[in-house]
């Protein structure tokens, strides 16, 4: 999505290697955070959405998908890219997926394609950066006063939402990351 109306970029330093650091963030679970229900919650009230009872299963990229996310492209290991169609003004949003081959072309009136990339960058075998960028950009004017307005509202509560994330990210990934270093040193003891 080399063209967008906004772009959000959040990073950490992690002292874990990148396939721990991004297997990690792959596994989130932003629902684990009181401060991110209660954003969603407040997203619900404010935009007037009957809340839904639906069970996402764990995880971040399982629930994306499971909400209608597809993967946009892949790097196994290292980064994904996860895009979806949406209107996100409406109380309850539906996300459509689009094959990736069609997602930079499709233009329907009154829509937002929304691209987020999960990322980790090795940093020598022991440490990584984790970067997140999410873009969006819209179909037709109509969809952009739309989308404008709702991003002017409600953009506090999604960066705090990606900037919440790379604490527990950081230190998730980095117990991992011990966890397996005395998996490792106890089986050459042995």
């Amino acid at each position: 999505m080399p063209e967008y109306e906004i772009a959000e970029r959040h990073r950490v330093d992690v002292n874990a290697p990148a396939d721990l650091t991004f297997s990690t963030a792959c596994a989130m679970d932003l629902q684990d955070s009181a401060i991110v229900r209660a954003i969603f919650k407040a997203r619900e009230l404010l935009l007037c959405a009957k809340p839904q009872g639906n069970t996402l299963p764990r995880g971040l990229l399982a629930q994306t998908e499971a909400m209608g996310w597809t993967v946009l492209a892949e790097i196994p290991g290292r980064e994904i890219v996860m895009g979806a169609i949406t209107e996100p003004w409406k109380g309850i949003p539906v996300f459509r997926s689009v094959a990736p081959e069609r997602f930079a072309a499709f233009d329907e009136p009154d829509h937002v394609k929304i691209a987020f990339t999960l990322r980790a960058d090795p940093v020598g075998t022991d440490r990584s950066i984790f970067r997140t960028e999410t873009r969006a950009t819209c179909t037709d004017d109509g969809a952009r006063v739309k989308f404008r307005r709702y991003w002017a509202f409600l953009s506090p509560g999604i960066i705090l939402i990606r900037r919440l994330s790379l604490r527990p990210l950081k230190k998730a990934a980095e117990y991992r990351a011990r966890k397996r270093q005395r998996e490792q040193e106890s089986a050459l003891v042995l």
